[in-house]
């Protein structure tokens, strides 16, 4: 018996390019940002260097909301017309998003036709994306819906997700420092690496450059080797993504670097300047 069609669900703070989640198959929720009385969809109404032009614009700073129930169900809805016959709806860590929550009550609201299971990955962007997108590739090959959720749970034991940011001044304003803020009293002019440790973010490196942060990003990607799945961030630097990519070519995986802008809600926090770089260690098999 032909083992199951999975739709793979996440939302946009995965920050997938867009043809690549066309290419995988995967339906992406996206959240909200806020202009004052103005409500966008991330990724879709504003994406991001409109979103980064409005930031640096001044005016109000913009906040972030999980999509409603309403919109996981609609997604819901729409991968089961089309098929679905299991749903992995993989999403942002609960502790600095209610977007597991929202998940959660549209599984409630459709009810136990077609199995729905939410998995909190306690990661953010690509750290969450790669997850995805690894979950989505296995699918396609054949594997059950319950095998399917055990590898994005396999997955996120070695799933890192870590950036360096110009300035905390955005993690502050948007209230989603976590554990980083033991960086703010530091009197140095610092470009603060951090990390997703248990869910929020973490401080795990403070050079004193740019430069030499970007440095530590490769060594650090280095160190992992060897690797699974390899994606880097920009948020409005194309240029250094692009170069951090290049150097870390000879530590990709099979399929290549997948090099993506930090999109608009995790850009509230982050902001102008930053990098990231999001990894899946392999496995010894």
């Amino acid at each position: 018996m032909p083992a199951p069609r999975i739709a793979i669900v996440t939302d946009s703070t995965s920050d997938i390019p867009a043809s690549e989640a066309t290419r995988l198959g995967i339906t992406v929720v996206p959240l909200n940002v806020h202009f004052g009385d103005e409500v966008l969809l991330d990724g879709v109404t504003v994406k991001g260097d409109e979103f980064y032009r409005r930031l640096q614009a001044g005016g109000a700073f913009p906040k972030t909301s999980q999509p409603s129930a309403g919109a996981f169900a609609d997604a819901y809805r729409g991968v089961i017309a089309g098929g679905a016959e299991a749903i992995l709806s993989i999403h942002i860590s609960s502790k600095v998003s209610g977007t597991c929550n929202s998940a959660n009550q549209a599984k409630a609201e459709l009810g136990g036709n077609v199995p729905i299971e939410v998995i909190d990955t306690l990661q953010a962007s690509m750290g969450l994306g790669l997850i995805a997108m690894e979950v989505a590739r296995a699918a396609a090959a054949g594997l059950t819906a319950s095998d399917a959720a055990s590898l994005a749970r396999q997955l996120m034991g070695s799933t890192r997700f870590f950036g360096m940011v110009e300035t905390l001044e955005y993690l502050q304003r948007g209230g989603r420092i976590g554990r980083a803020q033991m960086l703010l009293g530091s009197l140095l002019k610092v470009h603060p690496i951090l990390t997703m440790q248990d869910g929020v973010a973490h401080p795990l490196e403070r050079p004193r450059t740019r430069t030499r942060a970007l440095d530590r990003m490769r060594a650090i990607a280095e160190g992992a080797i060897p690797l699974r799945a390899l994606s880097v961030l920009y948020s409005t630097q194309r240029q250094d993504g692009e170069a951090l990519a290049s150097q870390l070519k000879a530590a990709a995986p099979a399929q290549g670097i997948t090099v993506a802008q930090f999109g608009p809600v995790l850009g509230t926090y982050l902001g102008p300047g930053a990098v990231g770089v999001a990894l899946i260690q392999a496995t010894p098999s």
